[in-house]
């Protein structure tokens, strides 16, 4: 008895972040003649990361961890032959509260917080509830996160510690986010915090290196200009060549899956991917150096009592140093700090310039560290990314659309469709093996 391999079949992805190069691996891996293109000039999306002069180690330009419980990604890392390079530290996360600092964890930390003792065993209990005795968040999703926390939790806990964490992410669309996002995130998480030595842009590179040796083609600084079909299979448009394939799929935002697809928009299928709405991120960098968080804090959440940031008690969501989770030796001695927060892509934050951003942010430091003066400072650098978290409000798994699209081989995943889950590296793996998998069905 003989058999036979199946006919190589030529694959399209558009996106080298994650989700596409974890297509692709999967892919490849199956014998397809693999393509994928990626307008700007490296590989990782917003997990990817830069280096100054004198830096071993890249660092991320949007703050990014891994959590113990990501199976997804930690599965991939191992199949490209990589696991001994993921570090798992248990850093130190803590609110700003009262004008000090607390730790955060769910622990007997919790019992430190400026809160009565009703609104600690409150929390504790709903937090137990949430983490470990329900799964159902298709029942969570039909009531907003606002609601179920004020009800559960208390108002004391919920205005304290959650709510200014929901206007930090979503801003003046706080109160319309369903709990079945805030269930995923309370859920999946752990509380060491991984990463990959050299930082995540290494990981990519391994990722992206991997993909190459098994014979796929990545194409940097190539932007895809239009999807379409011919005879019955989808096509291409790159420097007005067309170029057809078996499948396609695209792992760009959803403004620009209609862009590239116009056709779409007049569908069913093309009225649920406008209808998806989502929140802008940006990050301000500090190489400072000294020491701005002194207590070991890694992850400092700030407090937010308006969507209006000039009303808050400071004028951004986080503050991270990054050198309190990884040694200051690997980027030449800098203490790395981000100042990183969520706001529209019409918010004044995307059209001030990095200058302007950058002084608007920098008082704060001095506010967490009075010692801190602008000459610690060594260089700055903004980044900012106007598709960066999805907004997912009241029964939103009605309005995600399906990975498949209706034009014939052609396939489309994003954050936007990794619900309920948060967008994030680990999700993105999972989404991107999914519609791999989806795509090779009667391939």
């Amino acid at each position: 008895m003989t058999t036979t391999t199946p006919p190589s079949k030529r694959i399209a992805i558009i996106g080298a972040g994650v989700t596409g190069m974890t297509a692709a691996w999967d892919m490849v891996r199956q014998g397809h003649s693999v393509d994928l293109y990626e307008t700007g000039s490296e590989v990782g999306g917003l997990a990817a990361g830069f280096r100054d002069d004198g830096w071993d180690w890249s660092l991320e330009k949007f703050y990014h961890h891994w959590f113990q419980t990501d199976s997804d990604m930690l599965r991939l890392i191992d199949e490209i032959g990589q696991s001994q390079k993921v570090i798992f530290p248990r850093p130190k996360t803590s609110y700003w509260m009262d004008g000090n600092i607390y730790r955060s964890e769910m622990n007997a930390s919790v019992f430190k917080l400026p809160l009565s003792w009703v609104s600690i065993l409150r929390m504790g209990l709903a937090g137990v509830y949430l983490k470990f005795l329900t799964r159902n968040w298709r029942a969570l999703e039909q009531v907003t996160a606002d609601s179920w926390m004020r009800r559960w939790m208390g108002e004391e806990a919920y205005a304290r510690l959650w709510k200014p964490l929901l206007i930090g992410k979503f801003s003046e669309r706080y109160a319309e986010v369903n709990m079945a996002w805030l269930w995923a995130r309370i859920y999946t998480r752990s509380i060491r915090l991984g990463t990959f030595e050299g930082g995540f842009q290494a990981f990519l590179n391994a990722l992206a290196n991997a993909i190459r040796e098994r014979g796929a083609r990545i194409h940097l600084n190539t932007p895809v200009e239009a999807i379409g079909q011919q005879n019955g299979k989808p096509t291409l448009t790159l420097n007005g060549e067309t170029r057809t394939y078996d499948r396609v799929i695209s792992t760009t935002s959803p403004q620009i899956m209609l862009k590239l697809v116009p056709a779409l928009r007049d569908t069913p299928y093309g009225q649920q991917i406008a209808s998806l709405e989502s929140i802008g991120g940006l990050c301000v960098v500090f190489a400072l150096k000294q020491s701005l968080l002194t207590d070991g804090t890694y992850w400092l959440n700030l407090p937010a009592t308006s969507a209006d940031k000039r009303a808050n008690p400071f004028p951004f969501l986080a503050l991270v140093e990054h050198t309190n989770y990884m040694d200051k030796a690997h980027y030449g001695g800098d203490v790395l700090v981000y100042c990183g927060d969520y706001v529209p892509t019409n918010h004044e934050y995307f059209q001030l310039s990095d200058q302007a951003l950058t002084e608007r942010f920098m008082p704060a430091l001095a506010q967490v560290n009075p010692q801190f003066k602008p000459d610690w400072i060594r260089k700055t650098w903004v980044w900012r990314a106007p598709y960066a978290q999805p907004l997912p409000g009241v029964h939103h798994s009605a309005r995600v659309p399906a990975l498949q699209t209706p034009l014939p081989g052609v396939y489309w995943a994003s954050m936007s469709q990794v619900y309920p889950y948060d967008r994030g590296t680990n999700f993105a793996v999972e989404i991107g093996r999914r519609v791999a998998a989806m795509a090779q069905t009667n391939l």
